[in-house]
């Protein structure tokens, strides 16, 4: 009884002591982390929304800070998230002071300089986000091996890290979540990735990254997400990604791999699959069929070749289907049924053949449809102008003919076209009027047809003539608007009605058989950029009219019919001769030929300082003149080679040549006319 008073009693004394230790470690902790937080407060020397210069405060405690999340327990600071303030400054050592720290979050700032190595140094941290700053740095070599073993999601993309990718990676064994995206970092993917067996997402994308993919990729059995594009990888997709049975996002594209697709992709459930700008080959597996989830696929600028599977057209699920600039051959698949989600379709710069399929009427969703530079055989598909929110229709260098003049069933046809490139085909007729009176995004702003285009607008891929120039046009603006008939057989007069499409940006009907004179209603499209009417037949007056597009910048009227003076303005003055090369009936600059102030005609220059009476005759130029001399020199030359040849007329040969010489001449012929021979027997 008395042994268990003592043990009371002793107890009874030493806990106040331990409780005092207690707190007098927890207040050094916490001051420890106070002045951490100090440390990186004064580095920052931008704070827009001064956050921290009002709020992180020496009276206030610290856990009350914004931003700051302390454990309720022992008083440390466990979480500091700064993100997406403005911040401008730099990391600075003191922050691995922070040894209680579980996640740090300054994504979305400016932060700039080193990622201090101290904090690779918090044993107990297990999130670390610096997404989108300017930091720049190697990681540590070692940076797994003594610590960071409860880390479990490390996001350093978008700045400037340089580098290699460290192999300790493997020791960081809790990983769910690696993204170094959007850097600098070389070398190789190292193996000892592929014993990260809880990563579920992985983004490698965007670096200088070499060599081949890691065979042992294929044990990330848990993978979710793989991104390995734009680096410099090359040799083969191995196999074994064939193993990776929960990934549902494969994106290779924009490196330099080769050889073929492998069979085993199509046991994965995919539902994005991008391996566009490789040096792939070959024809697709069979196995392709298989992915029935697929959304998006994107295999352009490749060299694979083969027929097209018809199966693409039972995936009721794709959404993006992009295999342009390859060397497929053959028809594009007729089976594409009701309820079809397609939104792009680019089939541009193959080898394709035949009609277009009428099944296409059954993707009620298709925003773009590029199908150029094939060798497609058909009529302008009508068909297809039903289509609620189609956006962009290109059909440019095929073998299209026919009559687009005719009239089609939709009430207003194609009310959302932004771009329509028909040009280097074989249409005949007059220019599609009723499409020029009811092209509703042409005609006015219309903002509402993009609010479900997220997808479409993320992989748009097409190559226009804008501006007399091939562009590649890798993002599709709600103001961006064109029209490109050009190169076709198109004949009649340009109607009025072009006029109506007040928002069209590029117009091009150049190479085409056009008369007529230039529609005044063309100075109606104030937003007009780009005009090409050049090798038509066109004739008349440049309309005034022209004058009112403020926002041209490229004219080409050049091989036509065109006469009188060229108007005359401030846009019009930054237009070179080029514009208007080939109608010798225009006068007035940029040209060198002058017109005449009463009528417009064109009247010859005269040099500085040259007087009237060097004039030539009004109506004769330089042209004729030296024409004129020209055929008066030959026709003198052979008349005086006659003359001397047949020394008549006497008097004029003796005037030249002196008396006699008609004698002489006779002396010449009689001693050089040799005597006949005999002929033998």
């Amino acid at each position: 009884m008395e042994r268990v008073s003592s043990y009371f009693l002793v107890l009874a004394l030493l806990l106040p002591i331990h409780y005092l230790m207690d707190y007098s470690s927890a207040k050094n902790d916490i001051n420890t982390d106070r002045s951490s937080l100090l440390a990186l407060k004064s580095q920052i020397t931008l704070d827009p929304q001064n956050i921290l210069t009002q709020n992180w405060s020496t009276e206030a405690s610290v856990c009350s800070w914004i931003g700051v999340t302390c454990d309720s327990h022992y008083n440390r600071v466990t979480q500091l998230n700064i993100s997406d303030m403005g911040l401008v400054g730099t990391l600075p050592p003191e922050i691995g002071n922070l040894s209680s720290l579980v996640s740090l979050d300054v994504n979305e700032n400016s932060f700039h300089g080193p990622i201090p190595p101290s904090i690779f140094n918090l044993s107990f941290l297990e999130v670390l986000e610096v997404r989108n700053n300017s930091l720049s740095s190697s990681l540590p070599l070692d940076m797994c091996k003594h610590n960071l073993h409860r880390l479990r999601r490390l996001r350093i993309s978008y700045n400037e890290m340089y580098g290699e990718i460290p192999s300790s990676l493997e020791k960081c064994s809790q990983l769910e979540y690696l993204s170094l995206v959007n850097n600098t970092f070389t070398g190789f993917v190292p193996t000892e990735i592929g014993n990260l067996t809880k990563l579920q997402e992985l983004y490698l994308g965007v670096n200088k990254l070499t060599d081949t993919i890691p065979k042992e990729i294929g044990n990330l059995r848990n993978l979710q997400e793989l991104w390995l594009h734009s680096n410099e990888l090359s040799g083969s997709i191995p196999r074994e990604v064939g193993n990776m049975t929960a990934l549902v996002r494969l994106s290779l594209g924009n490196n330099s791999l080769s050889g073929q697709i492998p069979s085993t992709i199509g046991n994965l459930p995919l539902i994005e699959l991008q391996l566009f700008s490789n040096k792939l080959i070959g024809e697709l597996p069979s196995s392709i069929c298989n992915l029935t989830s697929l959304q998006a696929l994107v295999l352009s600028n490749n060299t694979l070749e083969g027929t097209i599977p018809q199966c693409f057209g039972n995936l009721s699920s794709l959404v993006i289907f992009n295999l342009n600039k390859n060397q497929f051959r053959g028809l594009i698949p007729s089976t594409f049924s009701k309820g079809c989600s397609l939104e792009s379709i680019n089939l541009n710069g193959n080898k394709l053949q035949g009609p277009l399929p009428k099944s296409l009427i059954n993707c009620g969703s298709l925003r773009g449809l590029d199908v150029g530079n094939n060798r497609i055989q058909d009529e302008f598909p009508f068909w297809m102008d039903g289509l609620p929110w189609l956006r962009v229709l290109v059909l440019r260098s095929n073998k299209f003919d026919g009559n687009m003049s005719l009239l089609s069933q939709a009430k207003i046809p194609f009310p959302n076209l932004q771009v329509l490139d028909i040009s280097h085909n074989r249409f005949v007729g007059s220019l599609p009027q009723r499409y020029f009176k009811n092209f509703r995004s042409m005609i006015e702003v219309n903002e509402t047809n993009l609010s479900n285009d997220n997808a479409f607008l993320l992989y748009v891929e097409m190559r226009l003539t804008l501006k007399g120039l091939d562009q590649l046009l890798e993002r599709l603006l709600s103001a961006f608007t064109a029209i490109d008939l050009s190169s076709n057989r198109f004949s009649g007069s340009i109607p009025n009605s072009i006029g109506n499409l007040k928002i069209l940006k590029y117009l091009n009907l150049s190479h085409n058989n056009l008369i007529g004179n230039i529609p005044s209603s063309l100075g109606n499209m104030s937003e007009l950029e780009s005009l090409d009417l050049s090798v038509n037949k066109l004739d008349g007056e440049i309309p005034n009219e022209l004058t009112r597009l403020t926002f041209l910048s490229t004219l080409n009227l050049s091989m036509n019919n065109l006469v009188g003076q060229i108007p005359q303005s401030t846009q019009f003055s930054t237009f070179e001769n080029d514009s208007y090369v080939g109608n010798l009936g225009l006068c007035g600059v940029p040209m060198t030929r002058k017109c005449n102030k009463e009528n417009g005609h064109r009247m010859q220059p005269k040099e500085d300082g040259e007087d009237d009476e060097y004039g030539f005759i009004d109506g004769f130029g330089w042209r004729s003149v030296v024409m004129g001399y020209g055929s008066g020199f030959i026709v003198g030359i052979g008349i005086g080679y006659i003359i001397i040849r047949n020394g008549r007329p006497r008097w004029l040969v003796e005037f030249f040549f002196g008396i006699g010489y008609n004698n002489k001449k006779k002396k010449r012929r009689s001693r050089a006319t040799p005597t006949p021979t005999r002929r033998r027997t």
